[in-house]
């Protein structure tokens, strides 16, 4: 996606932000899966998918009380992007926001 929508360089570069250290790759559980599987459930209406699913539910268990899309979700009825939350409540009591 984001080699689509801003081209190889700025995929490379978010790649290689790994390697130095920016970023950290999270690792994905058994029970990150069976989250996924309650969060395409219950978000059926926004036709969550797998991936977008796995983000938020590693984003729970590591606490991570925001995350934000590099492409907006678009309503099928109007086109516009729009914001919603999900997942549970964090240690600090906000909840997770998935930004679109």
């Amino acid at each position: 996606m984001l080699e689509r929508e801003r081209g190889s360089q700025a995929e490379s570069a978010f790649l290689r932000s790994f390697s130095r250290g920016d970023l950290t790759l999270a690792e994905l559980t058994v029970e990150d899966t069976d989250r996924m599987a309650e969060l395409v459930d219950t978000y059926a209406d926004l036709r969550l998918g797998g991936v977008d699913a796995s983000v938020v539910a590693i984003a729970e268990r590591l606490n991570v009380a925001a995350v934000a899309t590099l492409i907006g979700v678009l309503s099928p009825e109007d086109g516009r992007s729009y914001e919603y939350a999900l997942g549970r409540a964090t240690a600090s009591g906000r909840r997770l926001a998935v930004m679109a």
